[in-house]
């Protein structure tokens, strides 16, 4: 069982990045699926998660309209759209699922990925 979170990378302010997360030896349909962000110095915040049937997803108030969360079931794979991007979204990004419902406090999620750096910097 295991979740790989990629996409990362470095990128100018005012640009994009579309991170992903896989999902190995078990289905994602059924979990609720969050992506987090810890920058240096900071605890891990919750930035955006998506739940396993319709209904609206969550986003962090600091990331609402330039950020994206969307699920592929067919694929396994749970994608964040980030536009927009500012130097304080630099962090490494983790997704993480479960099967509770949509929530962002990290103690309830089971599953993590390893986590894939972004850098916002000219």
């Amino acid at each position: 069982v295991q979740l790989k979170a990629f996409g990362g990378g470095l990128v100018q302010p005012g640009g994009f990045l579309r991170l992903s997360c896989t999902a190995s030896g078990f289905t994602l349909d059924y979990y609720t699926v969050g992506w987090f962000r810890q920058a240096p110095g900071k605890e891990r915040e919750g930035v955006s998660c998506i739940g396993s049937s319709t209904g609206s997803p969550y986003y962090a108030d600091s990331v609402k309209g330039r950020f994206t969360i969307s699920r592929d079931n067919a694929k396994n794979t749970v994608y964040l759209q980030m536009n927009s991007l500012k130097p304080e979204d630099t962090a490494v990004y983790y997704c993480a699922a479960w099967l509770g419902g949509i929530i962002v406090h990290p103690d309830e999620y089971d599953y993590w990925g390893q986590g894939t750096q972004v850098t916002v910097s000219s």
